[in-house]
Order: C-alpha cells, then structure tokens, then sequence
C-alpha cells in the first residue's frame, strides 16, 4: 500500500462529496468510475475527476454517492499478486487505510455495486471524457470524434460504453450527467488546492527563469524543456502539466507549436510555454526572450507593448466584476498607451490596435487541467477563481505572434500571481541573461 497522496486529507473530499450531495438531491445517485489500471510500465494516474472526488489512487476503482443517504461507498479491487511486488496500490482488503485516506463511509468489492444500484431511480454519472496525465477536455473530444468517424476503429469512448452498460443493466433508471456539476465545483479553487497550484506556478516560473539563463544560439528547443523537466523532477513534481511549448524564430508563429526540435538562431526571439503536474493540480506560463540575450529595437517594441498590457489587465482584476469589465478598463487604459507608443511600421501600429479588440486576453481557467473546467467569462468574478492572463498579438504580414502568460488566483481585493517568480520586464530579463549566465550540463555527441 505504497501509493497514498498527502496534499490533500479526507475532510477536503467530503466537503466536496457534500456539495455533490446537495446537487443532486435525496433521489439522486451519483457514480464515478476511476481509471483502468495501466498497460505497461507507466505508472499509474488516477483520472481528475474521481481523483477531485475522493482522492483514491487505485486503477478500477467505482465511487457511489446515495443521495437519499448521503453515504459514500468506494468499490475495489482486491490485490493482485503481481502488484504486491510493486508496492500495491490500496485495496479492497485495505478498507480501514482507504476511509483515511478518502473518508467515505464504506469499502466492498465490485460485485456488491450491482445490488446497491438496484433501487436506483436516477444516476449522475460524467458524460465529458475522464481527464489523465497532460490532458483537456477539448483534446480528448477531439480524439473521441476521430475514433468514432473511423471506419476501421468506430469504438464508443470509455464513458459512453459505461452508460450504455448502466442502461442495459437497469432499464429503469434515468442517467443524467454529472460533469456540469463537477464543472462548477471545480471553477472555484479551495486554500489547499491553491497551496497546490501556488506550487506548480512557482516551478514552471523557476523552470523559465533557468531557461532563460541557459539560452544561447546554437542549443535545441528541446534541451530548454529538459531543463524544465529536471525542474520539475527534482522539486518532487510528477512530469510536465501538458506538451510543452518551446517556439524559436518563426516557429512562434503556430501558437500551440510543440516539435521543439529545432536549434534556437541569433537574433531570434523563443517563446516558452511550459507547466508541471503537482498533486493533481498544473500551472501556465509563457515568456518571450532573446535568445543573444538583448531584445533587438523591433523585440521590444512588440513584445514591450504585451508586456505593458498584460501588466495593466493584472490591475484591473478583482472580485465582482466581470472579464468583459476587466478588457474594457484595460483597453482604455492601453489606448493612451498605443497613442503615445513608438512603432516602427503601421502594421505594428495596427496590429497593437487590433489587441485592443480582442476579447481572449483572460483566457482560460487553469486547475487540474490546463484547460480547466469551469466556466469564468459570463459572471463577476468570484476570489478562488484560477485562470491564464494571456495578452495575445498577432502581425500576420510577418507571421509574427507575441505574447506573455501568467496564472493568476482571484483573492479578496485583487489576485495573486502564481507565476510571478519568472522576469516579466525586458530589461530584467536582460540582466539575468548577461549577470547570471548559465550552460547546459554537457552532453557528448551520438555517433
């Protein structure tokens, strides 16, 4: 029984179970079923959603909630032989360790799941696609359509297959979905999943902060994000948070670039975009730098002016107002700004104009996915609220793309920055780069 997550204790997932109760009412059943146990040497990730609900880490796991009851009830596997020899995950036979670890009421087998459900009348189970390692929603729907349009594949995802199995066994009763309700529990973050996140944004900050003090013409996007990887690795987090970003030169241009294979040019600006995975929980960060270490004149006209804006949409957010209200001070703040800007080309003028349009700048909510669930955009913002503050430009004549990201938590009186660690100002970018300079440890040449 080696595996056992610590940042979170049993009292946080019944606070969250209690408000699932309160959802779905005393005629509701809510089911969750966990993640299948790995195939090959990969180590074992619970899916986001049963994780969010009880904290359990074992594969094949079920959590039913009774509604009438308010009763928590995990169903488990026993212990398999070749497990034991691995340090086991917590089974069935370890129903004392697993009301610790979880605090539900009751541990049984799989089988009594049958009898449990049959008097069932309505059943929340998700309906979205269950979210593993490096993973969002939007992704995995997109893998599901393709699979499912597939002449020669066709297969129903996981979730689907597990409905249509609830409605053959019991014809009776009403599926209804519960990923909404998951959704907005999951939009406002608690002090310990902020202490989590407070974590995660504080490595990928140090994670660009090295980066940028390695850089030098000549070395690989990759080796940057293997920098980031020893980052995370060695502060205990658990790999990367999603497929990193390294963009070099003209590569920037394709916004979610991730090949990260080319060598990074003299004169070139490289965008990083990279988070780790801690307890379940991400960040997000992009920075822009040179990569000889001093912005060239244009660099920092365009990346000069993001900065400006990005710092002036952090000013602007609060609780009780909404994202809308937050880009429309920040605009006409930014449009004094523009006026009096120096730009070298009209296209850089417009294209800085045409920023102040833009409605994406509060991005999207980050969690324990990238792309987190929980909608933000529609309603004032409340504190505990996580999300990316993105200011984004684009100057498609040049196929030039410029912007800069931190993760923010909304507070009582205003944010916290999660990812403040890293240099946002140019020229303190440019001291760390010239004062601090570092090398990549050595590695010979292959062949």
């Amino acid at each position: 029984t080696s595996q056992r997550q610590m940042d979170f204790p049993a009292e946080e997932f019944v606070t969250r179970r209690g408000k699932i109760f309160d959802a779905i009412g005393s005629e509701g059943y809510a089911l969750l079923h966990g993640a299948p146990a790995p195939r090959g040497y990969v180590v074992f990730r619970q899916t986001n959603e049963f994780f969010y609900c009880c904290g359990l880490e074992t594969p094949q796991a079920y959590l039913l909630l009774d509604g009438a009851r308010r009763r928590a009830t995990l169903y488990l596997p026993e212990r398999g032989g070749a497990q034991l020899g691995e340090g086991a995950p917590p089974g069935v036979e370890d129903a004392d360790l697993v009301r610790a670890i979880t605090g539900v009421d009751e541990v049984c087998r799989h089988e009594a799941l049958t009898d449990h459900l049959a008097g069932a009348k309505v059943v929340y189970t998700p309906h979205a696609p269950a979210e593993l390692r490096a993973a969002t929603r939007d992704g995995l729907q997109w893998a599901d359509q393709m699979a499912a349009q597939d002449p020669w594949d066709g297969q129903p995802s996981r979730e689907q297959r597990f409905i249509a199995l609830l409605r053959s066994r019991f014809p009776k009763i009403e599926v209804r979905d519960l990923t909404p309700i998951l959704d907005e529990l999951r939009s406002v973050k608690s002090p310990r999943e902020i202490a989590v996140m407070r974590r995660a944004g504080h490595l990928c900050a140090q994670a660009v902060r090295e980066a940028m003090r390695a850089t030098r013409p000549g070395i690989f996007e990759y080796q940057l994000g293997a920098l980031a990887n020893y980052i995370y690795s060695v502060n205990g987090a658990q790999g990367e948070g999603y497929r990193p970003i390294i963009a070099g030169g003209e590569n920037i241009w394709h916004i979610h670039y991730f090949l990260n294979n080319s060598p990074l040019k003299d004169g070139d600006l490289v965008l990083m975009d990279v988070a780790p995975e801690c307890a379940y929980y991400t960040s997000d960060i992009g920075r822009m730098w040179p990569v000889n270490g001093t912005y060239a004149p244009w660099q920092r006209e365009l990346y000069g002016y993001i900065v400006e804006y990005h710092k002036t949409l952090l000013s602007r957010i609060r609780p009780g107002v909404t994202p809308d209200q937050v880009m429309d001070e920040a605009a006409a703040e930014m449009r004094r700004v523009w006026e009096n800007w120096r730009f070298s080309k009209d296209i850089y003028r417009e294209g800085a104009r045409r920023t102040l349009e833009f409605r994406g700048h509060l991005s999207h909510p980050v969690g324990m996915a990238v792309h987190d669930d929980g909608e933000y955009h529609h309603r004032p913002l409340r504190p505990g609220t996580v999300f990316s503050v993105d200011p984004q430009m684009w100057i498609p004549e040049e196929r030039l793309y410029i912007r800069v990201e931190d993760t923010v938590v909304v507070t009582e009186d205003g944010i916290e920055n999660l990812t403040a660690a890293a240099p946002l100002e140019l020229d303190d970018v440019e001291t760390l780069m010239r004062t601090e300079r570092t090398s990549l440890p050595y590695t010979p040449e292959v062949g």
